[in-house]
């Protein structure tokens, strides 16, 4: 079966479903654009969006493409059906499978420390021009635990401590969880004041998915 070229747009449309269904209306005018890739056409919030992986489990990826479709449940059918139709698979099969266009999109993927870096430099530099406030969702293919996001915020943080402009918020998705994190205030003790989780039924995740497709 062949597929369309590969574009991120998938996952800015996925981003873009989460934040409105999660965190309501406010986020419901966001379109989808460029630097950053979602935009309130009023220009008081630009989010960008990326992904994290580490690189040594491109391999284990690469395996679970191939495996797609084989010893799949029959109530799971439905859903694998959309993975390999579609071209991509997250949010489905709890993240075990990997569909054959997004794959590049994992594979392309930095580990979470240095995509922080790259994006944090990028936004300090005005590279994605001129809002009133900045977020950085990341979908993460790691099972981050609660301990191991806060250190990725308070990282965060750190790094951009000193620029004019910065990240306010951070959007963190796990496939089943967002944390949404606040940057503005980290005290001097290093202990972030909020830090947000919202599991993500399987029926949310399906519903999600199936509005991100074309």
């Amino acid at each position: 079966m062949s597929h369309r070229k590969f574009d991120t747009c998938f996952f800015e449309r996925y981003a873009r479903t989460t934040l409105e269904s999660i965190l309501g209306p406010a986020y419901s005018d966001l379109v989808n654009e460029d630097r950053p890739d979602l935009q309130m056409p009023d220009r008081s919030l630009g989010i960008e969006v990326t992904r994290a992986m580490e690189s040594n489990k491109n391999v284990a990826q690469a395996m679970l493409k191939e495996m797609a479709g084989i010893d799949v449940r029959d109530e799971d059918r439905d859903e694998m059906d959309h993975i390999i139709r579609s071209g991509y698979g997250y949010g489905l099969q709890d993240g075990r499978y990997i569909g054959s266009i997004e794959y590049e999109y994992w594979q392309l993927a930095h580990p979470l420390r240095r995509i922080i870096e790259s994006k944090v430099s990028k936004v300090g530099s005005g590279f994605y021009g001129s809002f009133s406030e900045y977020g950085l969702y990341i979908f993460c293919k790691d099972d981050l635990s609660y301990d191991e996001v806060i250190l990725t915020m308070e990282y965060t943080s750190d790094l951009q401590r000193h620029l004019d402009i910065r990240y306010s918020k951070m959007y963190l998705s796990l496939i089943d969880r967002l944390y949404v994190c606040d940057l503005t205030e980290v005290d001097r003790l290093r202990r972030p004041t909020q830090c947000t989780f919202y599991d993500i039924s399987k029926e949310k995740r399906k519903e999600y998915f199936l509005r991100s497709i074309d």
